[in-house]
């Protein structure tokens, strides 16, 4: 028996939940959200070379994976793999991107299953920005 980390009644070590309190795991000193993430020691300009995320905090909120290789549902980095994500170069299901391949996309060069682009772009529904503008 351990003392509950929310509550301090005494909770059963392997309870997922406290029975008086409600808190998630209580007997953990310190208990940060459900899921996995993973990050390099090394670093590169303060953000990790690597970064996976597919974690949700006790709120509820995800944690996004933000690195120079970031890797999670919701991602921000040079090179993203995610469902919703923000890079430089993004393999994504919604993207916005300098360089994409996506379901959806919006970049300066795209390959998508929809999306508006800069430069260039192909796939089914895709189309340039510019011309969307009636620009030349």
């Amino acid at each position: 028996m351990k003392p509950c980390r929310e509550c301090k009644q005494q909770i059963s070590e392997q309870a997922f939940s406290c029975p008086h309190c409600g808190a998630p795991f209580p007997a953990k000193v310190k208990w940060d959200g459900w899921g996995f993430e993973y990050k390099s020691g090394l670093t590169v300009f303060g953000l990790p070379l690597v970064h996976v995320s597919f974690k949700y905090r006790p709120n509820r909120g995800p944690v996004v994976a933000k690195g120079i290789l970031a890797i999670g549902q919701f991602a921000c980095g040079l090179l993203t793999i995610s469902q919703f994500g923000i890079g430089v170069v993004s393999i994504s299901q919604f993207t916005v991107a300098g360089f994409a391949l996506a379901q959806f996309a919006l970049g300066y060069s795209i390959i998508a299953q929809m999306g508006l682009y800069i430069h260039s772009g192909r796939g089914q529904v895709v189309r340039s920005i510019a011309k969307l503008l009636g620009l030349p």
